[in-house]
């Protein structure tokens, strides 16, 4: 079975209507909470896309805080959705990914995350998926041995098919 792990890319798609909301809409209708992990400053990030939204008009008030209500309830406040915390202990190895793959550090705290989790999901069977709008931290994770999924640019077929049954 497929966790998810979503960037901030990603996860603002199911609160603010971009390309691939719908993908986004349908992963969470389709997986429960505790398939789902991302990193807390990306969390933060995007409720900041929300509020920045807010502010400059491209969404009302109302749909601001709406969308910041839902993230609160289904990320924020839903002890199931893993949240990993950045630490001081995450640096030293994160810097050769940034070196290696010549990525933001936001990205490569969030690759790490991502590989650390998927050591324990394999070690019982299962997978996880890097979801993200990031083209060059999809290749990184990619190059490192992460399947990904883009849902700015691919499919439903291609995200079932990776929820699985």
């Amino acid at each position: 079975m497929n966790s998810f792990f979503l960037d901030a890319s990603a996860l603002i798609k199911r609160y603010t209507l971009e390309a691939g909301s719908a993908l986004l809409n349908h992963l969470f209708s389709q997986v429960t909470p505790d398939r789902f992990a991302a990193l807390t400053v990306g969390v933060a990030e995007v409720a900041s896309i929300i509020v920045r939204k807010r502010n400059d008009g491209r969404i009302t008030a109302r749909v601001g805080a709406k969308a910041l209500a839902d993230l609160g309830t289904e990320v924020i406040h839903d002890p199931s959705f893993l949240k990993f915390e950045v630490t001081n202990a995450m640096l030293p190895p994160v810097i050769p990914l940034i070196s290696t793959h010549s990525i933001n550090s936001t990205d490569a705290f969030v690759l790490f995350a991502a590989l650390e989790l998927v050591k324990k999901l394999r070690s019982r069977g299962d997978d996880l998926v890097l979801v993200s709008s990031d083209h060059q931290l999809l290749k990184a994770a990619r190059a490192e041995g992460l399947t990904t999924f883009d849902p700015a640019t691919q499919s439903q077929a291609d995200l079932d098919a990776l929820i699985g049954p």
